[in-house]
């Protein structure tokens, strides 16, 4: 058979049934897609690194303006006791907890199409296809891109197809250009589901995960759905534990923002996006170095709502040196800068509505803003022989890591855990999150001097 084909029988003609649940959510039909602004990164890169350095050396400068900061830290304060009180919503009525499907025969099953984008993966693809090709659900199929291996991958996966024949294989040619981005938008006409999941190649995933996961779709309102991500190999070292923190930490936040009608993100793995959506939104974007971010971004200001569970959840391979943890943290970290500098001009225009963009913004000063102003606060401070003018907002940031993970990690448990397990974890969890400074300030600085870059550097996977 060729490359880059399949018979036609591959295909699934039925119609789709979640459209009719669609007639009273309709975003802009008539409308373009929002497209970013990926040109001039470096020089609104420089821009918003001058204001954040300026900024922070005048506040050491004006009298008073400390006062400033302690007004913007009790809004946050406000904004985070929101995030620890909003009650998560539960499953609709007329449904299984222990499924997530409705108990009435009168709800579609919509058609799933997994994609899984692959480079040289032989280590663990053979795992993920036999663990996706085994999920009890009626209706999916399961759609891997070989990315022009050169290791043993497009052998393994030509055997799977002679096991699973759900399975189909798309191997790119040499030279095909946009990453994982690029390989995602090759096949997507190609599938016919309804609903499009998205997992790396070290993933592995619970038989019920598909059941649990649409019956988010049957809500009009909602174009996506993140499972929360956990590490496989969290006990091999303090890395790798900080990382497990991570990753409970962020589902948390991710819930509690939706809940009180904050912005939902995509984390790639274990990402469920409507087809309806992701084809408004024009496909993932091939000029960024994470498609994920830049697609929940686009899914907001499009009018989606992007909603976070924290079970069950996709397992995925933790980075185990430093060395691995600096690259992959970088290329998260500069994806992240890039996806507001691409989209300022709605995000500013408040096209998310007040509520969203106040939850951007207090999540924006947290990621990028404050580590960034670390630098020129410390600088200043040292000059003037006085503490950091942003220490309240920094203690405030630390105190919103640390109760989060003490929140976090119970929920993300199916077993109790004895107290001073959680606050062991939630303390080295919080330390641990201290690499982000380090990241954050050297990413603004590099992207506002340096050109464009959309380097990629491959997170070596072991099949742990």
């Amino acid at each position: 058979m060729p490359e880059n084909s399949w018979p036609e029988n591959s295909f699934y003609s039925e119609a789709d049934p979640l459209d009719e649940l669609l007639s009273e959510w309709v975003d802009s039909a008539d409308s373009p897609p929002l497209q970013p602004r990926s040109e001039g990164r470096r020089r609104k890169a420089f821009v918003a690194l001058s204001l954040i350095w300026g900024v922070t050396i005048a506040l050491h400068l004006v009298l008073g303006a400390v006062y400033l900061i302690y007004g913007l830290t009790l809004l946050m304060s406000w904004q985070a006791l929101r995030y620890w009180r909003a009650e998560v919503r539960s499953l609709p009525q007329g449904t299984a907890p222990e499924s997530g499907l409705a108990l009435t025969d009168s709800r579609p099953t919509p058609l799933v199409s997994l994609m899984v984008a692959a480079k040289n993966e032989e280590a663990v693809i053979g795992r993920l296809v036999e663990n996706l090709c085994q999920l009890d659900y009626p209706r999916y199929d399961v759609w891997v891109i070989d990315d022009n291996s050169s290791d043993r991958t497009p052998d393994i996966l030509a055997s799977l197809q002679q096991t699973y024949p759900q399975l189909k294989v798309l191997r790119r040619l040499p030279g095909a250009g946009g990453g994982k981005s690029g390989a995602l938008n090759q096949v997507l006409p190609l599938t016919r589901g309804e609903i499009i999941g998205v997992f790396d190649a070290d993933a592995t995933v619970t038989p019920d995960l598909l059941q649990r996961v649409v019956s988010e779709f049957y809500s009009p309102r909602v174009g996506a759905v993140q499972v929360r991500k956990a590490i496989s190999n969290a006990e091999i070292n303090l890395i790798t534990q900080g990382q497990a923190a991570e990753m409970m930490l962020d589902a948390y936040y991710q819930q509690q923002r939706v809940a009180c009608g904050g912005m939902g993100e995509l984390r790639g793995n274990g990402q469920f996006v409507r087809r309806q959506a992701l084809e408004r939104c024009g496909g993932w974007n091939e000029e960024t170095i994470t498609d994920d971010l830049d697609l929940s971004l686009k899914l907001h200001l499009h009018g989606w709502e992007i909603q976070v569970l924290m079970m069950p959840a996709v397992q995925e391979e933790g980075v185990t040196s430093l060395v691995a943890l600096w690259h992959q943290r970088n290329r998260w970290g500069e994806g992240g800068y890039q996806s507001y500098l691409d989209y300022w001009q709605p995000l500013l225009s408040n096209r998310l509505g007040w509520q969203k963009s106040w939850d951007v913004f207090c999540w924006f000063l947290i990621k990028y803003a404050i580590p960034t102003a670390t630098v020129p606060d410390a600088l200043m401070s040292a000059v003037q022989h006085r503490l950091p003018v942003l220490l309240p907002l920094t203690t405030l940031s630390i105190l919103i890591s640390f109760i989060g993970m003490v929140r976090a990690i119970p929920k993300a448990q199916p077993q109790p855990l004895a107290r001073w397990t959680i606050l062991w974890t939630s303390l080295w969890g919080t330390l641990y999150m201290f690499h982000w400074l380090p990241v954050v300030s050297s990413t603004t600085v590099r992207m506002a001097v340096r050109a464009k870059r959309l380097k990629w550097v491959k997170t070596v996977h072991c099949g742990t």
